[in-house]
């Protein structure tokens, strides 16, 4: 991968930009900072960079009114990512407060008695969670001065940034894999920007992005989930932050969360700590599950086989939205599991189709492949003994089912008949 690196500077460097409580990028890896920019890779390590805070002077209880008071969106938590104080009067999507359903038919099926969650992330603006990262970035894109908004995506992200983009006047050209769902690919297209399809996997148009930002004719481009990734991966914290919002203000026991690239299971780690150090919750343990398909199961495989170092695999299954075979977060995700003693499971093709229908029967939530992801592993879980069905539970809901229709597009009527009682009743429907 291209590496943008920025001059090294010391730890008390003043950010040359507005973005709130954020002071620097540090290195997730050796600790390094620079200041804040359009950068993603450390000059010393080449580890990933990350956002430091300084949340020094926030009073926990004025902090919690403060929040409670804020838009029914993500910029309630202004205060606590790298936007500047006004960023809830610019143009933007302004995603997020999706519901917290709690789900007691699924429970009942599940032998869940804790209390099971399921955190419906569908009802963002254009149906996914990746609506929060790229609301994110885009403030990051305004402050560093990009005209053109871009990514590399699966799907759902290349919607969302074609959405973003248009509501904030910029220009998007985004990537996909050339084979992706059409649901996906028309989504991503209404929005007026360029659509471009690269003939391999997700892993190949990541490189080639990657490629196109060390290029003159990447030259005014902000790549959400490349050069902005560190500002990006900041919005999957919200999820962390409304779910113990909508909790009363505690944390779940157990969170399970679905593996791409595995930076939403890091970020929502990180806002959790965050809410812990900040007094925002009360301190206790949690722990952290991932949730894979077989057919693109890296994180999931070290895992079971205790490495530490996440293998690549080319991804063969029809969760492509979780389809990338060397995911950037993997070695972070495993440390998390490991440390709060959740686990990464996966589950087949199968399965996923077999929880979606599960939890639309169950919950009326009709959830993308990745939903089915998540409720599978979760079934699995349980039945493994390795998910305490006592315990309050939260399943994620990444997107809206609309999206991957072809995955259970066996589904269909139940019977047709004449318009007429005889033959509604000839039909055992009576």
């Amino acid at each position: 991968m291209a590496v943008q690196t920025v001059e090294s500077t010391t730890e008390s460097a003043e950010p040359s930009v507005d973005l709130g409580p954020a002071v620097a990028l540090s290195c997730r890896e050796c600790g390094h900072r620079v200041p804040l920019g359009p950068v993603f890779a450390c000059q010393e390590c080449f580890g990933p960079l990350e956002i430091a805070y300084d949340f020094s002077g926030y009073d926990t209880e004025e902090l919690r009114r403060r929040i409670e008071a804020g838009p029914a969106n993500i910029w309630r938590y202004a205060p606590l990512l790298p936007v500047p104080a006004d960023v809830a009067t610019k143009p933007n999507i302004n995603p997020g407060w999706t519901k917290l359903v709690q789900a007691d038919n699924l429970a009942r099926e599940l032998g869940v008695t804790g209390g099971l969650y399921v955190k419906d992330d569908s009802g963002n603006p254009t149906h996914s969670f990746k609506d929060r990262v790229v609301a994110q970035a885009l403030e990051a894109a305004r402050a560093f001065g990009f005209t053109t908004l871009s990514c590399s995506s699966t799907g759902n992200l290349a919607g969302a940034v074609g959405a973003a983009a248009a509501r904030a006047g910029l220009r998007s050209c985004v990537f996909i894999p050339h084979d992706l769902e059409q649901g996906k690919v028309v989504m991503a297209a209404v929005y007026g920007g360029e659509l471009i399809g690269i003939e391999g996997n997700y892993d190949d148009v990541n490189r080639f992005c990657s490629e196109l930002i060390g290029d003159p004719a990447g030259e005014g481009w902000g790549f959400v989930n490349v050069n902005l990734r560190p500002y990006y991966a900041e919005g999957s914290k919200t999820l962390a932050y409304e779910i113990c919002e909508q909790l009363g203000w505690r944390l779940p026991d157990q969170i399970v969360i679905p593996i791409a690239s595995g930076s939403q299971l890091t970020k929502i780690d990180k806002g959790l700590r965050e809410l812990i150090e900040l007094g925002l919750v009360e301190d206790k343990p949690y722990k952290i599950f991932g949730a894979q398909a077989e057919g693109c199961s890296p994180v999931s495989t070290a895992y079971k086989a205790g490495h530490d170092v996440v293998r690549p695999q080319k991804p063969k299954t029809i969760a492509k939205s979780l389809a990338i075979g060397n995911p950037a977060d993997g070695p972070y995700v495993l440390d998390i599991a490991r440390r709060t003693g959740g686990a990464v499971e996966d589950v087949t093709d199968e399965q996923v189709v077999e929880a979606i229908r599960l939890l639309a029967r169950t919950e009326g939530i009709f959830a993308e492949t990745a939903g089915g992801v998540t409720v599978g592993v979760t079934k699995k879980l349980i039945e493994n003994g390795d998910l305490d069905p006592a315990l309050t539970t939260v399943v994620l809901n990444t997107g809206d089912g609309l999206k991957t229709l072809d995955a259970v597009a066996d589904t269909g009527l139940t019977a047709t008949i004449r318009p007429s009682l005889e033959s509604f009743r000839e039909a055992g429907l009576a």
